[in-house]
């Protein structure tokens, strides 16, 4: 009977021990987000919110580095988190990319998903592409938190499925001129709201008008923009230091939103040329930037 009794508390003692290890597994394990956007809702809430209409040919909306933005300030509200990737929800005619999406296609980080569009431009498919994501990805427990932009009531069911399986969706939404652009149903499901202001939109989109800057010298070279990246750097490295250099390094080869908005928009004036909606020219732009940094690093 004592053998019997010494074996159960053995095999009790094993137990603990292997659920112990299993816990400091788990808690070394890194957490980890992914960012889904509807770029529908992005499109229509923004261009409605600064351009004053939903109409995508009213404005251009300066994707590359409202991404960036996204992703630094996902960085900041999972602060012990790393980002799987972002997902990034349009329409398309059969499914074909036009080039802006096959720009945003290019771009690190991110993965451009396609459904149809109808005869009246109404995205079909796009909200059973984002369940069918949100779904796998918590399954597999490849992400821990989804950052959800959009406001469809049909994307109540992609978030149910992937909080079932265990992660937490967080929706962002874009400021409403009057009322709200996100369906109740949607709100009322999530585990957390954060909605992004005029202030947060304004440098990524702009009303088409004619060129703000002089392009009669023609298109720059990537060269040209890459010089001009480092040249800002340097200034840049003079007026902070070595401080904010060691700040800034560890989120290469993103920049925070206001470093990148500032590197935008100087350039444009040094280079008498719009870089927005050209993608090419503003990874150039980084690349010389960054370059310079590392070598005073």
């Amino acid at each position: 009977m004592n053998d019997d009794l010494a074996a159960l508390r053995a095999g009790i003692d094993r137990t603990n021990e292997l659920l112990q290890r299993m816990l400091a597994e788990v808690a070394k394990t890194p957490s980890t987000h992914a960012i889904f956007v509807d770029a529908g809702y992005l499109y229509a809430a923004a261009g409605r919110l600064i351009a004053g209409t939903e109409d995508r040919r009213a404005f251009d909306l300066d994707a590359e580095g409202l991404i960036e933005a996204l992703i630094d300030r996902a960085r900041t509200i999972f602060a012990d988190s790393r980002l799987l990737r972002v997902y990034w929800y349009d329409g398309a005619r059969r499914r074909i990319h036009t080039a802006e999406q096959q720009s945003i296609a290019e771009l690190p980080d991110v993965k451009v998903r396609l459904g149809n569009l109808n005869a009246n431009n109404q995205q079909k498919g796009v909200d059973s592409l984002i369940r069918s994501d949100l779904e796998s990805l918590a399954r597999h427990r490849a992400i821990s938190d989804a950052a959800l932009l959009g406001g469809d009531e049909d994307l109540v069911s992609a978030v149910e499925a992937a909080q079932g399986y265990g992660a937490r969706v967080h929706l962002w939404g874009i400021e409403a001129p009057e009322g709200r652009n996100q369906a109740e149903p949607l709100l009322w499901e999530v585990d957390s709201q954060r909605t992004f202001d005029l202030e947060f939109f304004k440098p990524y989109v702009s009303r088409r008008t004619a060129p703000a800057y002089d392009s009669a010298a023609g298109r720059p070279t990537r060269e040209d923009v890459r010089f001009v990246g480092a040249q800002i750097a340097a200034k840049w490295f003079a007026a902070r230091g070595r401080e904010a250099l060691v700040e800034l390094l560890p989120g290469h080869p993103y920049l925070p939103g206001s470093v990148d908005q500032d590197l935008l928009v100087e350039a444009e004036g040094l280079l008498q040329y719009s870089l927005r909606g050209q993608a090419d020219l503003r990874r150039a732009l980084r690349d010389g930037f960054w370059e310079h940094l590392q070598t005073q690093y």
